[in-house]
């Protein structure tokens, strides 16, 4: 018996090891962390006041230039320039958040947007209503490049991707009751309706206040700072593991230049790291090749979501309705309520799939169908602007692909944008870097938005859906070859993974992307 102990004493043995594996890595389903999770919700909560303003503003517009009898040209200018204000606010935002927290930006961002909803609510004339957007579009720019930014700092690496895609999920939300708001006020006296449209959007700033009070500080802010106590506690808080919270904060203190053997709760941080100092120098003067790669992928996958002709489509939605032929104001506004519904169900669905499928399927996927989409949406269009009777076949046609391309957007394009945006610059870099490919997809935003109504009546609306289709084709190929699978690095990994990619290796899912494999590798 004595001859069988050893034998019996070393099965046991491996038990250790195999518990230690999801201790130091999640598994591959692990379960969603619940203080992430509403840490994640009350941020995204920002994208609302965007989403809204762009939803709202397709139904607006119809009263508005009937009742300020103003000319299409004025229209377009009217829904696009928010998107050209809005660059004030991104731009600022960076710095802003350096300086005074992701947390404040934050409430700032509602603030702003909640004064430009009462102007343009209150507006007596075009004049004073372009003034309350341009306020409106500074709020807006200061929620789009925060809402990420916080999101992927403070969330667990094996649920970044939805987590981050959530303010991709609040604009189609605020998009959604921008749709219904139209339809609730559209049969309300002319000189009312529209202004309790835009004026009622101040609603959401104020509970956006009021929620972020609840929220923490983002904890690589914290460690910026040298508030590394504040950051630990966080860092628990929203981390899958004890494991992986200290991993996560020995390489968020290399990235901020503080000794891995430093323990004190507060510690004294360089000018030039907590408070951005010579960030514009590195990201566009003298970049490393990583940066520029990074800086490359951010900008070009910011510039194909809006060129692709998403925010004409949402905007633009009655218009291209009535094209199609539908009627009444009625029929047109409830059309469009049916892609706002359609828009938030596959936004939904891909929060989902982003950390099982991965960012590239998702999004290669994603432009594919919205290729084939543009392209049918065109056809059809052609077809019913070359006809001088209806062809019910075609308005049917153009109906459903309109529905197929902002579905096959909402699976991928949309929110992989800003969660891919988000995670890939290096941490001292990270608010600038993110706030430039914000102010490309607000610039391109604006541009489409308003040349869109002129476009089409120089190549008629099925022409300007071809040119969206070729973009389309061209972001398809920018994609395949230059962007490398993010799913389950590590933020402060992103340099090595850039700086060893090239676009061969897109043909094969990155090994690393499995969270075990890569908080090994961060070990040695």
């Amino acid at each position: 018996m004595t001859g069988m102990t050893p034998e019996n004493q070393a099965i046991p043995s491996p038990a250790p090891a195999t518990k230690h594996v999801p201790e130091l890595g999640p598994p591959a389903r692990p379960k969603r962390n619940k203080y992430a999770f509403a840490c994640a919700i009350l941020a995204s909560m920002t994208s609302i006041l965007l989403g809204y303003d762009i939803g709202v503003m397709s139904g607006a517009m119809i009263y508005i230039k009937r009742d300020l009898k103003i000319t299409d040209l004025q229209i377009g200018i009217l829904a696009g320039i928010l998107n050209i204000y809005s660059l004030l606010g991104s731009c600022a935002a960076g710095k802003t958040s350096d300086w005074i927290g992701r947390r404040y930006t934050i409430v700032l961002a509602g603030a702003i947007f909640f004064a430009g909803a009462l102007l343009m609510g209150f507006a007596p004339n075009y004049a004073f209503l372009m003034f309350g957007r341009f306020v409106a579009g500074i709020g807006v720019g200061y929620a789009l490049m925060i809402a990420p930014v916080y999101t992927a700092e403070v969330s667990p690496a094996s649920s970044r991707g939805f987590l981050t895609s959530f303010p991709e999920v609040f604009i189609n939300a605020g998009i959604m009751l921008g749709y219904v708001s139209n339809l609730a006020f559209s049969n309300f006296p002319l000189k009312l309706g529209w202004r309790f449209m835009l004026g009622i959007g101040a609603v959401p700033s104020v509970i956006l206040a009021i929620g972020v009070l609840a929220m923490p500080e983002s904890p690589r802010w914290l460690v910026m700072q040298g508030r590394l106590g504040e950051a630990k506690r966080v860092l628990d808080k929203t981390s899958d593991s004890p494991a992986e919270a200290s991993l996560r904060l020995e390489d968020i203190k290399e990235a901020a230049g503080i000794p891995a053997d430093c323990h004190d709760d507060v510690v004294q941080v360089s000018r030039r790291n907590s408070h951005g100092e010579g960030v514009w120098k590195e990201l566009l003067i003298r970049p490393t090749p990583a940066v520029r790669r990074v800086m490359i992928a951010a900008i070009g996958i910011h510039f194909f979501q809006q060129a692709s002709g998403i925010d004409a489509v949402v905007l633009f939605s009655p218009r291209i309705f009535k094209t199609a032929g539908l009627e009444t104001d009625h029929e047109q506004l409830l059309a469009t309520v049916a892609v706002g519904i359609v828009k938030t169900s596959f936004i939904l669905v891909a929060t989902f799939l982003l950390d099982r499928v991965g960012r590239r399927p998702l999004l290669l996927t994603s432009v594919g169908g919205m290729v084939l989409s543009l392209a049918v949406l065109g056809t059809s269009l052609t077809v019913i602007d070359q006809s001088d009777k209806k062809v019910m076949w075609a308005v049917v046609l153009s109906i459903a692909t309109v529905m197929t391309y902002v579905a096959t957007f909402s699976i991928g394009a949309g929110p992989i944008t800003w969660v891919y945006s988000s995670e890939i610059f290096p941490l001292r870099l990270r608010s600038q870097g993110s706030s430039m490919g914000v102010v490309v997809n607000r610039v391109t935003s604006g541009v489409i938005s308003m040349t869109f109504l002129p476009m089409s009546e120089g190549m008629t609306t099925g022409g300007a859906f071809y040119l969206f289709g070729g973009i389309a084709t061209v972001a398809w190929v920018f994609f395949y070859t230059f962007l490398p699978e993010t799913q389950g690095r590590m933020l402060e990994d992103m340099d090595e993974l850039f700086s060893g990619f090239r676009w061969r290796d897109s043909k094969n899912k990155n090994a690393s992307s499995n969270p075990e494999v890569e908080i090994g590798l961060n070990k040695q």
